[in-house]
């Protein structure tokens, strides 16, 4: 009877290590880049999935607004897939999120904290691992500091707030989003901005990871605050002045690597930015993308904006 107690508790040992190595060499481990549909619109979306204790999948999922919210656990049954999340700025209920996997692509459905039901589909997110340039081209001036050349609305250029006052580009008020017309791969990024109590900006490098800009002097550090590229780094120190006070940012990005120095101390160094941020303008991290400046949370100011590229 012991001896038959043995062998069976050893065979549930033998299956569930078994099942425990299937789960670990999950063809869903990675990062994805995904496009949420939303009737006639195309929106960026990221998730991570990883192995995580025993036998439990677990992640990270970015939807199209807000920042990157953590998986409790992912349920998979051969390439099928599910989780679901609380809601965070928008909406009451559950996200729910329902996919397949076919190779190195996903398709499937969500369904919003406002009820509302959308479809998605993605692919692998690139490594974006490439070395450090050895030399960099002079800093050439992203704004005249006369008008907007070089620079558009992200959406409804009728409605853009933004103005050129004695070389300061100004968002007076909470509007739309300014670009550069250029796009970029890997850059260093000189940047000084101002903002009044409480206002909140952020700069988008590529157009999908932000830096995050707002008045969070005296905070604890966070992700979400000044200094974070947004609910993904957290810087090592708060290094954010009082409102009211111009700061710089000298922000260096090559593939998904990116060093961050506001006001002269280095808060991030050579970290990896996981996926993108909320308010991207697409997940396709592979291409270059332009400098884009959040101008719908409140006033802000930047002026002096230069950069700098690889030099071949």
């Amino acid at each position: 009877m012991m001896k038959s107690i043995q062998k069976i508790t050893l065979l549930l040992a033998v299956i569930s290590s078994m099942q425990l190595m299937a789960q670990s060499q999950s063809e869903l481990i990675g990062r994805w880049d995904l496009t949420i549909s939303s009737g006639d619109q195309e929106l960026p979306g990221w998730m991570e999935v990883e192995f995580s204790g025993n036998s439990t999948l677990v992640g990270r999922f970015m939807n199209v607004v807000g920042s990157a919210r953590p998986i409790a656990e992912v349920i998979e049954d051969e390439n099928l897939f599910s989780f679901s999340i609380p809601a965070q700025w928008i909406g009451t209920q559950d996200l729910v999120v329902k996919g397949t996997r076919d190779g190195d692509r996903l398709s499937g459905h969500l369904l919003t904290p406002t009820g509302d039901a959308m479809s998605f589909t993605g692919v692998r997110a690139p490594v974006l691992f490439r070395e450090a340039p050895k030399k960099w081209t002079k800093p050439v001036a992203l704004f005249n500091g006369k008008d907007l050349s070089g620079w558009k609305a992200q959406n409804n250029p009728s409605k853009n707030q933004w103005e050129a006052v004695d070389g300061v580009l100004s968002s007076p008020r909470s509007g739309v989003n300014l670009m550069t017309e250029k796009t970029y791969d890997d850059f260093k990024l000189h940047i000084e901005f101002k903002y009044p109590e409480h206002s909140n900006s952020g700069i988008f490098l590529r157009g999908r990871y932000e830096v995050q800009v707002e008045d969070d002097y005296g905070k604890h550090t966070n992700s979400h605050y000044i200094g974070g590229v947004y609910g993904l780094l957290e810087p090592n120190q708060n290094a954010g002045k009082p409102a009211g006070e111009w700061q710089t940012y000298d922000i260096t990005l090559v593939g998904r690597t990116v060093s961050v120095v506001l006001n002269g101390k280095e808060v991030i160094s050579n970290a990896l930015i996981a996926g993108i941020t909320g308010g991207a303008l697409d997940s396709d991290e592979a291409a270059p993308g332009p400098i884009l400046l959040q101008g719908d949370h409140g006033p802000i100011q930047y002026r002096n904006i230069t950069i700098s590229v690889p030099k071949e």
